[in-house]
């Protein structure tokens, strides 16, 4: 799932940065997954550290920052929009800088493509841009930047693996963002108890195969060990993770899941395909039946849970027959949400270099409306259960006249109320109507 965001702080969430402002303003643009979000969010922490202030306008901006994604060609095409937008644009003082997936570790062709860009940096690469400004500043960037930590929010993201290690044919992100590394259990505790510290909720644990965590250190942990962990921090109210990758996916975390009070019954777990043959071509690790049994293994175990997927349709060489297979798993699995994407080739990949991309993109598009329509009607049966029921909204906002939040299961409601001080709060909410996009609810 892509986002494409502006994120910039108040004046407020600079006070508590502890920064003193050197008149330099930064713009922040990100597009992509709740990694590169969070990689945004600590950036932008790393520039406040350093003194600038935060901007909505690139024209305002000494320094601009583009996080950028390339697991999609649509993604890749705004990236590169906005990159050949700033550079006549660019003023003779201006650092412009280019993070994230689009950069691999030979940037030379990048470099050649956009030489107004000064600097560019791999996912989770923050120095090279702080040296440069601490050299324009004259300062030294490691004496004034400490530990990177997100906005001060109701919900936080935590990135506790990198990378990943199974290259699967169609996924760019290995070659991106490296081979899988875990963060240490202590390590990861200490940034989520700062961050209830500074008003966090909830926080969502994040990796490319979140439930490989653990799988490379030395010491014998998992997810499950840190869930347990997490748990038991004060103030901490909500946990989720994702992605989830059903390889990994054991009966350690399941059971924790279902046992710890803490951890939302929400699980992403992407299947990518509903045919064995496909799954074979995409280099995944399962076939349809172990997928089956493994969501079967879950629902038995985690009371109401809901599980989100990921499809990629028009892989190379899917027939109109696998892929109604993938339709007939759909209407079986009763999936909460989808994320679904027509295929996009991604030069390096595997599936670029020895396979064909021969679906052509007319009927992708028609196989991506089919199966959005499927899912349409399950959702609306799925949501028409939470009808009358009393659920656990975590308010994070204020759309269109009405609270916003989401339940345990991730479902956003949007919450009738004349409460004036409802952001951040825990409210039980009754619902009173639904959709295949939302609840709606009200406070009484």
């Amino acid at each position: 799932m892509t986002t494409e965001l502006n994120i910039n702080l108040t004046k407020e969430q600079l006070v508590l940065e502890g920064t003193k402002s050197n008149g330099l303003k930064f713009h922040l643009w990100t597009i992509g997954c709740q990694m590169n979000v969070a990689d945004s969010e600590r950036m932008q922490s790393a520039l406040t550290q350093l003194g600038l202030s935060s901007t909505n306008s690139p024209d305002e901006a000494d320094v601009i920052v583009l996080n950028s994604c390339v697991v999609r060609q649509s993604a890749e095409d705004k990236v590169t929009g906005q990159l050949t937008s700033l550079k006549p644009l660019k003023k003779p003082d201006q650092i412009i800088a280019l993070m994230g997936c689009m950069v691999g570790p030979d940037t030379k062709l990048l470099k050649k493509k956009f030489p107004h860009v000064d600097v560019f940096m791999r996912p989770q690469e923050y120095d090279p841009l702080l040296e440069l400004i601490g050299k324009r500043i004259g300062i030294d960037p490691a004496g004034c930047v400490g530990q990177l930590l997100p906005k001060i929010d109701t919900r936080a993201y935590i990135p506790i693996i990198h990378g990943c290690d199974l290259f699967c044919s169609f996924c760019i992100i290995p070659y991106r963002r490296g081979r899988q590394v875990s963060r240490q259990i202590n390590e990861i505790a200490h940034e989520a108890v700062m961050l209830v510290d500074r008003g966090v909720k909830e926080i969502t644990l994040l990796g490319q195969t979140v439930d490989a965590y653990g799988h490379d250190l030395e010491t014998q942990v998992d997810l499950s060990d840190l869930l347990y962990r997490l748990d038991s921090i004060e103030g901490l109210e909500r946990i989720r993770f994702l992605t989830s990758h059903p390889q990994f996916m054991s009966d350690q975390i399941i059971d924790a899941v279902a046992a710890l009070p803490k951890v939302c019954e929400h699980i992403n777990l992407p299947i990518q395909a509903g045919d064995d043959a496909i799954l074979k071509s995409m280099r995944r690790t399962y076939n349809v039946e172990e997928y089956r049994n493994l969501v079967n293994r879950i629902r038995s175990k985690i009371n109401n849970v809901s599980i989100t997927t990921d499809i990629i349709v028009g892989f190379c060489g899917e027939t109109k027959e696998q892929f109604q297979n993938t339709l007939k798993i759909v209407e079986e699995m009763q999936f909460d949400k989808i994320h679904l994407a027509a295929y996009s080739p991604r030069e390096g990949t595997i599936a670029f270099r020895k396979q064909i991309d021969d679906v052509p993109y007319a009927e992708k598009k028609l196989r991506v409306q089919e199966l959005e329509e499927l899912q349409k009607e399950i959702v609306k049966r799925i949501n028409l259960k939470y009808l009358n029921s009393y659920e656990e909204v975590l308010i994070d906002g204020h759309e269109r006249g009405k609270w916003k939040g989401r339940t345990r299961t991730d479902k956003l409601v949007f919450i009738d109320s004349k409460k004036s001080d409802l952001n951040g709060k825990m409210e039980n909410v009754k619902i009173t109507n639904t959709s295949a996009w939302s609840l709606k609810g009200s406070i009484t």
